[in-house]
């Protein structure tokens, strides 16, 4: 399970559960006016001599990583925040990391009119300029009503939201002052597999934390699917909960990530970290810091991978390319002639390898650039213009595409007929199917009408066969044509299926013959 790393300690419910939720009890933090840090101000350079630079470390490393830590803790920082917590009627309230608890100032069903809960979260991140800019991740402070940071030195400081971008999970927050030490991006030297690194950060609240390691891996992608547009840096220091949108460093104290996510069965460090590459972070939020909107280029479809059975199934020469699962209803791809079953082979006539580099493509298209698609359809190649619109945020696309959720199927009156093919039972959809299964206007094909049965099951009535092969079915006969020429090429039959919660590409098995 993938988890985001920030530190939930605890909500504000007439009871002080923030104090209990800390670790070691309740801390003082004195307060005072913006200036140097530990009596450190300015650019923090990196080791002399190392600007540029491969990744060699200089002889002795790593006997110890005291002076990197020492050169650049004073611009890490610690990040506290507020977040109001919806309260359930019924004398539960939710709180973040902790589940459904009782509701001590409950009053009874329906009474008590008042703000709700408050959540205390904790976070990381680090000054990048002198004049207090801070980049931490974008779920540290996406929901939060006050943040406070807390400096190297135990002061603390208000700082307000300037920038947030979900889509790679970067955000810059902002804090008055000057004279802030801060610290660079490194996006010239690349770092390898094998170097050292140092993560340094607020895990579990107890702030000013470095841990070291070594990349373990690089560009780790779709570790969550609202962040499409990032290679992740795996890395084995250890990051916990807390460590989010803290620096992780070469061993010249240079930035070359940041901290967002860990692979985890326990939700605490088993050693598989993920960072945000600077070559993603820097133009990111230098562009968030600059007070502008990140846009990014937008088909409005949702696609897969082509898998193994996938090109057996289908017969294609290689798995490049991306399948459209389904095609969002007056978007830019409906409107350009895209459609649920394409497969997109180019983009602008360079060869697609796979769904994510499609994604990221098109994500660098301005809004209203034209977009010249490839595609394979109903066993032949053709051509189609699409002109990119804006990617709406990701709470807009989710709102736009769910449906039911997994497992929920429509009402469903009595047995309905079918024509039974391979252990299905389909029929045409009439006006009745379409009724008693919810399915849209613009879904077309054959109903499922009995659960599958043998390899066929795990289709549910209501579900809906849209394509067979490469073809789109209207009828059992449609639908028998295509088994038997996979029984003929002796692969996997290729179906794409609408169900209520989604279109789904499926490779039904058929039985060997003996």
């Amino acid at each position: 399970m993938v988890k985001r790393t920030e530190f939930i300690l605890g909500a504000v419910v007439g009871l002080t559960f923030a104090a209990a939720a800390t670790a070691g009890g309740v801390i003082s933090w004195p307060t005072a006016a913006a200036g140097p840090v530990a009596g450190v101000s300015g650019r923090l350079a990196p080791s002399a001599g190392a600007a540029g630079l491969a990744f060699a470390p200089p002889q002795g490393a790593p006997l110890s990583f005291a002076d990197i830590f020492q050169q650049v803790a004073p611009a890490v920082v610690q990040i506290d925040v507020k977040t109001r917590v919806e309260r359930p009627r019924g004398g539960f309230i939710q709180i973040p990391g902790l589940g459904v608890i009782p509701n001590p100032n409950s009053q009874g069903e329906g009474e008590g009119e008042d703000d709700g809960a408050t959540a205390m979260g904790a976070g990381s991140g680090f000054f990048i300029s002198a004049d207090g800019y801070i980049v931490t991740n974008n779920h540290v402070v996406a929901d939060a009503v006050e943040i406070t940071v807390k400096l190297a030195d135990a002061r603390e400081l208000p700082a307000r939201v300037i920038g947030r971008d979900e889509n790679t999970d970067l955000a810059v927050i902002k804090v008055d002052g000057t004279d802030f030490p801060f610290v660079t991006f490194e996006e010239e030297a690349q770092p390898r597999v094998g170097d050292w690194v140092v993560a340094v950060g607020n895990p579990f609240g107890l702030g000013g934390t470095a841990t070291a390691g070594i990349i373990s891996g690089l560009g780790r992608n779709q570790l969550d699917a609202s962040t499409p547009y990032t290679d992740y840096i795996q890395i084995d220091a250890a990051i916990n909960r807390g460590n989010s949108g803290g620096p992780t460093f070469d061993i010249y104290g240079r930035v070359i990530g940041v901290n967002s996510a860990i692979l985890s069965p326990t939700g605490g460090s088993v050693g598989i970290g993920f960072a945000i590459p600077a070559s993603i972070a820097k133009p990111i939020t230098d562009q968030l810091r600059r007070g502008e909107s990140i846009q990014r280029g937008w088909l409005g479809v949702e696609i897969g991978p082509i898998d193994r059975e996938m090109q057996a199934a289908l017969g294609l020469e290689s798995r490049s390319g991306a399948y459209i699962n389904g095609v969002t209803a007056g978007g830019p791809a409906e409107r350009g002639g895209l459609r649920a079953g394409d497969i997109v082979l180019s983009l602008n006539g360079q060869a697609v390898t796979d769904s994510n580099d499609l994604t990221r493509r098109v994500g660098r298209a301005a809004p209203g650039d034209n977009l010249r698609l490839e595609i394979l359809r109903d066993g032949g190649r053709q051509t189609v213009s699409v002109r990119s619109g804006t990617r709406p945020s990701q709470a807009e696309l989710d709102a736009g595409v769910n449906g039911p959720q997994q497992g929920e199927s429509p009402a469903q009156g009595g047995a309905a007929a079918g024509v039974a093919v391979e252990g299905l039972t389909v029929a045409p959809i009439s006006p009745a199917l379409r009724r008693q299964y919810e399915i849209p206007a613009n879904v077309n094909g054959l109903v499922v009408t009995q659960p599958g049965r043998g390899t066929a099951r795990g289709f549910q009535p209501g579900y809906v066969i849209m394509r067979a092969g490469l073809n789109p079915v209207a009828s059992a006969a449609d639908l028998q044509r295509a088994v038997e020429a996979a029984k003929s090429a002796g692969t996997g039959v290729f179906f794409h299926v609408w169900t209520p919660a989604g279109n789904r590409p499926i490779v039904m098995e058929l039985p060997k013959s003996e």
